[in-house]
């Protein structure tokens, strides 16, 4: 089990995906004179050919949108410049011709930072002014066969508008495609039969507009296709304009519906299911615009890239497939959602490390780690009613990744034949962890949104300790978004969902000591 094929749906997808690419692309060496690179690119990169005969190295990845979205990202880019039809039909794969109307839209020009890395200069730090697609920031270059966009035409009549913010509308838009292509067949396939041996697929998608119940439909094809494979979802609330007084109480209303459909779809197919959103309230060391899809998404870009780091270690001490992280946070087999946390530390300067640092302890592990940013979605109308939901739940399980920390043999207790650590009673969570001094890279393409405590930007790497884990608050979360969604459901589909939620919601009971009610409220 090695290669992990990644698919992106939407738009705060894509912006997540591509910050995510920017950063595995920032851990190629290219010179004899670096250290070699802890991370195995082979799991996420795919070796190849471009058209004139040049080595390539890009990702494997699947990459759905709206045709208006990718922005400049074209399917012809420096290392498949496509000059005749037989280089085309090569660097294509054999895709069939598809005919377009003739348009006359003036093409885009490139953003100030992708013109300099074009012309070999130094780029400008992108701005949030400066960023409308998420292509405008995107240091790798993708196969031809990675850029799927969606035409409006396919959307009958939506246009990316009002009609696709419906969970429906996706479903139908992947009815439509499917039947005349076969999605997975003509996108992913290609990819999977390339891999030596695939381990899991890993999804960026929206979640609370119509992109969810695309997803939905694929990960049906995709487990009826790859029924063995772990198949991990990252959902990703919709960004910009998604300020304080942005959204009206009705649309609302309609991604928590959307939500509702999609988690309990999802929750079918997927090993492992992880809503995302970023906090209304930050730690005052995290300064970013809400509006700005570039800003937030590197937040969450940071967590789950560094959360995951074990699924790409060289080595095999550290490394985890999908499908063992997907087993240490599943342990009673049902309970397929997971939380995500972080903190965050500047590097130690001349040996001497931030106080602000997370050398987790012994109790803080038996516990269940609690880090400073929870990226928790609202289930609620009146969304983080409470402060932020610190509330502390019970903990069934945890994966824990510290990166730019010198492992210490003392600190990580004692282990089982896993490598999980050994309990010392069954209320314990189950604990998996992973220690690094491989920092996160603070790229040009992202934004300066860590400070230090004198409001300063930190530069160049961070330390970052990222947590996954199964928790008792899901259970309260599933029933408030059951309540809070039941009655603007139809009627045809009130029950259904109504009762999948609660049977969702009923397996984040499990595993309790207590005889009493007390501390479930979250």
């Amino acid at each position: 089990m090695h290669e992990t094929i990644t698919l992106q749906f939407g738009q705060q997808a894509n912006y997540l995906g591509t910050h995510f690419w920017n950063t595995q692309e920032s851990y190629f060496t290219y010179s004899p004179d670096q250290p070699e690179s802890p991370i195995d690119h082979d799991i996420h990169f795919r070796p190849g050919l471009a058209p004139d005969g040049t080595e390539t190295y890009m990702p494997r990845t699947v990459i759905y949108d709206l045709k208006n979205a990718f922005g400049t990202l074209r399917k012809v880019n420096a290392l498949y410049d496509i000059t005749d039809d037989a280089s085309a039909s090569q660097a294509l794969w054999q895709r069939p011709p598809t005919t377009l109307p003739a348009t006359t839209t003036t093409p885009l020009d490139p953003s100030p930072y992708l013109a300099a890395l074009n012309a070999n200069l130094p780029p400008p730090r992108p701005t949030p002014a400066t960023i409308r697609f998420f292509s405008d920031y995107a240091r790798t270059f993708y196969h031809p066969r990675s850029v799927v966009p969606i035409h409006e035409r396919d959307l009958g009549g939506g246009a990316g508008g009002a009609a696709f913010d419906r969970h429906a509308a996706g479903e139908e838009l992947f009815a439509d495609l499917d039947r005349e292509h076969d999605l997975l067949d003509r996108d992913l396939r290609p990819f999977v039969e390339e891999a030596d041996c695939m381990q899991g697929v890993q999804v960026f998608a929206g979640w609370d507009d119509a992109w969810g119940g695309f997803v939905g439909r694929y990960l049906e094809r995709v487990r009826d296709e790859y029924g063995k494979v772990a198949v991990w979802v990252w959902g990703v609330e919709g960004g910009g304009g998604g300020g304080k007084g942005g959204v009206g109480r009705e649309k609302k209303l309609l991604r928590l519906g959307n939500k509702a459909k999609a988690i309990t779809e999802w929750y079918k197919q997927a090993s492992i299911v992880v809503p995302l959103a970023v906090p209304e309230r930050l730690t005052s060391r995290v300064k970013l615009d809400p509006t700005s899809q570039w800003h937030t998404s590197a937040l969450l870009a940071a967590a789950v890239e560094s959360v995951m780091l074990p699924s790409r270690m060289k080595d095999p001490l550290k490394r985890e497939s999908l499908g063992q992280m997907a087993d240490v946070l599943n342990v009673m087999g049902k309970q397929s959602v997971a939380g995500l946390q972080m903190s965050f530390a500047r590097p130690g300067s001349e040996g001497q490390e931030d106080t602000r640092q997370r050398k987790l302890s012994e109790e803080e592990l038996s516990e269940g780690v609690q880090l400073d940013i929870r990226f928790a979605p609202s289930y609620q109308l009146d969304s983080y009613a409470r402060s932020n939901g610190f509330d502390r739940p019970r903990v069934f399980s945890q994966l824990v990744a510290s990166r730019g920390y010198e492992e210490e043999e003392s600190e990580n207790g004692e282990r089982d034949e896993a490598g999980r650590r050994v309990r010392r009673s069954s209320y314990e969570p189950v604990t998996k962890s992973c220690t690094t001094d491989l920092r996160f890279p603070l790229l040009d393409s992202f934004p300066e949104i860590f400070r230090d405590d004198d409001d300063e930007p930190l530069a160049e790497s961070l330390n970052i300790t990222s947590s996954l884990s199964t928790d008792s608050s899901v259970a309260n979360k599933l029933k408030q978004l059951r309540s809070t969604v039941i009655r603007s459901i139809g009627l045809e589909d009130r029950e259904t969902l109504g009762n999948d939620l609660m049977e969702m919601a009923d397996e984040y009971h499990e595993g309790w000591s207590s005889g009493s009610d007390e501390g479930e409220d979250d």
